[in-house]
């Protein structure tokens, strides 16, 4: 079954063809709910939305010939999960080559869908539209970066936090940059105390609350380059 409406698979395909510049790999680790054998803290339960994410990749895969889709199966190919470092599922990674810092956990429904397909075009130009101040910042960071922000299907601010993220991370080799669907991870949701969306954790040291401009996101990232120096 199909998960795109027909108007927003012909959109899809549309600005795929006026905007996807270079070719793009997409890596999608998942596992049927059948097969899955899950972590400690998640026994009892089923990947709540693999099916319907392998699905949704698949058709946004097909809609161009300059996208390649390579899916792993979490379970039996855990030398590319831990190679990606992938340790929660559905995953899904937008490279050009063998990059993996530009990240989605989850399903990206909704509002989320958005932030999918940007970074599909974004990851096919090989440049952002970010500010030069912002991208000669970026280019001098040399410590890792990891930058998570939760996210809901529903929230329509979020798309502008999980963009900005994965920007920077196209910018800078040092930074990891994940979109999270929190509802799918309640054990990261409680861990980060996600009571609203979206909420940023950067180096598990920096919170950023809500959408905020390019400037300020970018001045929590060097934060978390010396936290202690933020205290």
């Amino acid at each position: 079954m199909d998960i795109l409406t027909k108007e927003v698979r012909e959109a899809t395909q549309q600005r795929f063809s006026d905007a996807l510049k270079g070719h793009v790999r997409i890596f999608h680790f998942t596992q049927e709910p059948s097969r899955l054998v899950l972590p400690d803290y998640l026994q009892g339960q089923e990947c709540m939305f693999c099916k319907e994410t392998k699905s949704l990749i698949q058709e946004v895969c097909s809609l161009s010939e300059k996208i390649e889709l390579i899916l792993y199966d979490f379970l039996a190919d855990t030398d590319k999960a831990n190679e990606y470092n992938i340790d929660k599922i559905p995953a899904t990674i937008i490279t050009r080559n063998t990059e993996k810092n530009v990240r989605i956990f989850g399903i990206p429904s909704g509002y989320e869908y958005a932030s999918f397909i940007e970074a599909i075009l974004d990851v096919s130009k090989g440049s952002t539209n970010l500010k030069p101040g912002t991208v000669e910042a970026l280019k001098g960071i040399d410590t890792p970066i990891h930058i998570q922000t939760f996210v809901t299907p529903t929230c329509p601010y979020c798309t502008t936090s999980v963009r900005l993220g994965h920007q920077f991370a196209l910018e800078s080799s040092q930074i990891v940059a994940d979109m999270v669907e929190a509802t799918e991870f309640p054990h990261l949701a409680q861990k980060y105390n996600i009571v609203g969306v979206p909420r940023t954790i950067i180096n598990e040291s920096i919170i950023v609350e809500g959408a905020v401009p390019e400037e300020i996101f970018l001045e929590h990232v060097l934060k978390a380059i010396k936290p202690e120096e933020t205290k």
